[in-house]
Order: structure tokens, then C-alpha cells, then sequence
């Protein structure tokens, strides 16, 4: 891989993504909107919020940037631009980690923006560090790239692209521990439930709904997912192809 050339792609990706306003709309304001409906949509019951809101300050960043992540690298591969890209000098884990720097990017300010509307306008009540939730926004943001990216490569037209959401994002959604405990769980749905991502970003929410600091769950919790983050782009990279069949 070469700093240069990875930096090249994230600078193109940006530059195209500022021509794009609805993706940037998408990508920043939708997760801001759906937690603004959510407060009140409870808001007769603030400690259902309150329950509830930290685990989707991650999961909304990371639907959406799995959704944008994996439509616009399918358009690249589609419009042929990944090919002429790959005729070049740069190998796949350029493109992949200037892709995944560029949508981070855009992540950082989504989670700025989602945390700081959550805790400061929405009133939501947690104990441990803004910093900390932020943290593991920011992570949920990166992983849904991350996810994004890696099934880009399996579909072939931008329908099949969002198809995948429902077979990738939705089971995680329903076994992450949302809606019921883990351990609760029919034991087979609670192994599946533990390898998957989503199930420990929604853990690290809870430690820092509990807890003033960074306990060491909070710390497996947020390392398991960064790793997953690194892992599904390793995958990405080596599943990239140079054009859809």
C-alpha cells in the first residue's frame, strides 16, 4: 500500500462526494433526523429514550454509512471507473483504505453531529463521558463503511446493493440486544448473536449508560468492533473486482 495513493482516493472521493449534496444530506443529516423523531416519538417517556437512544446513536450511523459506502464504490465499479483506477499503479488496499478515509471523514462529523444533538438538544441521559459515546459512534460509522464496501463487491446493480441491507444489517439489528437481552435469547440465536458486530457496539453504549468511566467490557466491547471494522476491510480489499459481470 502507498500513503499517496491512498490519500489521492480520499481526496477524489470527497471531491466527488461535494457534488453529491444529497449523499452528504444522507450521510449527515438522516441519522440527526431519525434520533430527533425518536425523542419524540417517546416523549411522554423519557426514560425509554433514555434507554433506548444511546444504542441508536450508533446504529443509525451505521445504517446509513453501509447504505452510501457500498451504493457509491458499486457505482465506481459500474460506471468503470474501479477499472481505469486499477489499470493505474494501485493496488486494491489503496482504493479500499482511500475509500474507507474518505467516508470516515464524513463519519466524524456524522457523529459529531448525532452525538452532540443527542446529548445537548434531545436531553439524553447518560453517566459516563460524551467523549466515550462519541467514540463509539464513530466506531458504528466506521464499521458500517467498512460493511458497505465488502458487499459492494457481490452485488451487481445498485437494487441488489440495498438488498443487502435487510440480509446483512437487519439480523444484526434484531440480535444485537435491542429489543431483548442477549442472554435471553434461544441458545442458538445467542451464538449467532455473539460473533456478530453490531451486539458489541450496542454492549459499549450500555457500559457508558451505567458507567462514568471506560470499564474493561466498554474496552472489549470497542476493540471487537474496531477489529471487525479492520477485518471486513481486509475482506473488502481482496473480494474487489474490476468491474460488475
Amino acid at each position: 500500500m502507498s500513503t499517496s495513493r491512498t490519500l489521492a482516493t480520499a481526496a477524489r472521493v470527497l471531491h466527488q462526494l461535494r457534488h453529491d449534496p444529497r449523499s452528504i444530506a444522507l450521510m449527515v443529516l438522516v441519522p440527526c433526523l431519525m434520533l430527533f423523531l425518536l425523542r419524540y416519538v417517546f416523549d411522554g417517556s423519557e426514560q425509554t429514550f433514555d434507554s433506548i437512544g444511546a444504542s441508536l446513536l450508533g446504529i443509525f450511523p451505521l445504517i446509513t454509512m453501509f447504505l452510501v459506502a457500498s451504493i457509491a464504490t458499486l457505482r465506481e465499479r459500474t460506471s468503470g471507473t474501479l477499472e481505469r483506477l486499477l489499470a493505474m499503479p494501485m493496488g486494491k488496499g489503496d482504493l479500499i483504505a482511500g475509500y474507507a478515509l474518505a467516508f470516515g471523514l464524513i463519519a466524524v462529523v456524522q457523529s459529531l453531529l448525532a452525538t452532540g444533538l443527542a446529548l445537548w438538544a434531545l436531553g439524553l441521559d447518560v453517566i459516563g463521558s460524551p467523549w466515550l459515546l462519541l467514540l463509539v459512534a464513530l466506531l458504528d460509522a466506521l464499521l458500517g463503511t467498512a460493511l458497505g464496501l465488502f458487499v459492494s463487491a457481490f452485488a451487481a446493480s445498485e437494487f441488489q446493493a440495498v438488498q443487502f441491507m435487510p440480509a446483512v444489517i437487519f439480523p444484526q439489528l434484531l440480535l444485537c440486544g435491542l429489543f431483548t437481552a442477549r442472554e435471553q435469547m434461544q441458545p442458538v440465536l445467542e451464538g449467532i448473536s455473539n460473533v456478530l458486530p453490531m451486539s458489541y457496539a450496542v454492549d459499549a453504549m450500555a457500559e457508558v449508560q451505567r458507567y462514568p468511566d471506560a470499564t474493561g467490557d466498554f474496552t472489549r466491547d470497542v476493540l471487537i468492533v474496531a477489529a471487525c471494522a479492520v477485518l471486513v476491510l481486509a475482506l473488502g480489499a481482496a473480494t474487489l473486482r474490476r468491474r460488475t459481470a
